[in-house]
């Protein structure tokens, strides 16, 4: 290889790695409510690169914004325990990461946490961002759902939370159980699904995050 036709190869792949470095790299964080995966989000931007978007934050901020066009529609789906239509939730997520890397281009690394949360949620992150942005994996925060509801009940001593109530949490976790799971197990068909311990204690539970992290980059 002569040195000019080097030189155009090296180009294209100082170029390639340009445009992955741009576009938004995305963890997706699941597990059932109360599983801890708010905690352990704030804790990984602690400690590494990553920007934490909450699909669930995100929604209930545009819920109680007052000149929302969706924030009712938001609300009926929140006390429900049903699921907020895919287009309202993946425009939030784009536009909170558009102007996070906006204000810092070294800002391209994304915990998205509890997304995608049915097939419906998938697909529309599917047509909306292929090619937009790169998923690395999936963080799995797998948790028994007696502890998830202990958790959510002591949390609604303090939250403020409409939803972290008892009647709202049991629908919350069937909707899980029959919505999210599925897509947790078809990326783990991909081999992209890394499984947490989320009933340990917290520490014990990030100990466990660092590994794969430190592992994942």
């Amino acid at each position: 290889m002569n040195v000019r036709a080097l030189r155009s190869s090296c180009e294209k792949v100082w170029s390639a790695v340009w445009v992955v470095a741009m576009k938004p790299q995305v963890v997706f964080v699941l597990g059932g409510p109360g599983a801890g995966k708010g905690t352990q989000c704030a804790k990984i931007v602690q400690h590494y690169s990553y920007t934490h978007l909450s699909a669930g934050d995100l929604l209930r901020e545009e819920r109680n914004r007052k000149d929302s066009e969706d924030g009712s529609l938001i609300d009926s789906y929140i006390k429900e325990g049903k699921i907020v239509p895919v287009e309202i939730t993946i425009n939030l997520l784009r536009k909170a990461m558009e102007e996070t890397m906006k204000k810092d281009e070294n800002k391209f690394r994304f915990l998205i946490d509890g997304f995608p949360r049915n097939q419906d949620n998938l697909q529309g992150w599917t047509r909306v961002m292929d090619g937009k942005a790169d998923v690395k994996f999936v963080l799995f925060f797998d948790c028994s759902n007696d502890v998830c509801i202990d958790r959510c009940l002591e949390r609604g001593k303090s939250s403020g939370r409409t939803d972290d109530n008892r009647e709202s949490l049991e629908k919350r976790i069937q909707t899980y159980l029959q919505s999210t799971r599925p897509i947790i197990e078809q990326y783990e068909k991909q081999g992209k699904v890394h499984t947490i311990n989320a009933s340990q204690d917290v520490n014990e539970v990030f100990a466990d995050v660092k590994k794969v992290l430190d592992k994942e980059g």
